[in-house]
């Protein structure tokens, strides 16, 4: 579906709201069309930036939505404001009562063994009526062999979801999902990133207060401080001076 959306080094990510994606979401579903979501915090957006690859994927997804504070904020400060931020760990608590209200299938993909289970027992009992008719752990690895990768296919393709959520953190879950499109009996494939932990109540996410206040990064370092280390210390203090630069660029009439 047609919507504006924000040049952010590079990456256009989409300017909706909650509301306009998940009417968006449900239309393409009714209409048996196919739509790629991708949920892009700074990491994502300087890996589009260094590989070619990847920035071709999110030009050419159907949402590319803002992931985290600093993301709205570098909209603002270019002058074109994103209008809300919306995360993974926004949009999980959502799409199950979404799914359940509308009689759509889903299927839980990725995550360490046992998440994904785990999440579908707590949503099944929050969500009486949620539909998830299957969940598949892939092996960790950087790429998937082509068997590993037919045997994903299968599982999916077999139960044929309205809704595939891809928990295989980004920007690896929007190139597997950008590769595997075409072959996926799925309408809404979303790259749903570390939220599966979450969700299912094995990670707490921080208070409304951090949230708000662009400190979520920090709550989520305390937790999982190996897995974020090279995020929020080694990638994202160069995202500033880069949006610093395209504002310059902008001006000068370079961009």
């Amino acid at each position: 579906m047609k919507h504006k959306r924000v040049n952010i080094l590079g990456t256009p990510v989409s300017s909706l709201t909650m509301d306009e994606l998940f009417i968006d979401w449900e239309t393409v579903i009714q209409k048996v069309e196919k739509a790629q979501v991708c949920i892009t915090p700074v990491n994502s957006i300087l890996a589009a930036r260094a590989t070619a690859r990847v920035q071709e994927i999110y030009k050419h997804a159907d949402y590319v939505l803002c992931d985290g504070v600093p993301v709205k904020w570098a909209s603002i400060f270019l002058g074109n404001p994103i209008k809300e931020r919306i995360t993974g760990l926004d949009v999980l608590p959502r799409i199950f009562p979404f799914a359940a209200s509308r009689n759509f299938t889903m299927f839980l993909l990725g995550a360490s063994p046992g998440v994904a289970e785990t999440l579908k027992t707590v949503m099944e009992a929050k969500h009486p009526g949620v539909k998830i008719v299957g969940t598949f752990v892939p092996p960790f690895r950087a790429v998937f062999s082509k068997e590993e990768n037919q045997e994903m296919l299968d599982a999916i393709n077999k139960v044929k979801p309205d809704i595939l959520l891809v928990s295989l953190t980004a920007p690896k879950q929007d190139i597997w999902i950008a590769e595997n499109l075409a072959n996926l009996e799925t309408h809404l494939a979303i790259g749903i990133g570390g939220a599966f932990e979450v969700a299912a109540g094995m990670i707490n996410r921080a208070p409304k207060w951090m949230q708000k206040s662009g400190l979520e990064w920090f709550y989520r370092f305390l937790q999982e401080p190996k897995r974020m280390f090279r995020r929020y210390f080694m990638e994202a203090p160069v995202f500033i001076p880069l949006i610093i630069q395209q504002k310059l660029s902008t001006r000068s009439g370079r961009l």
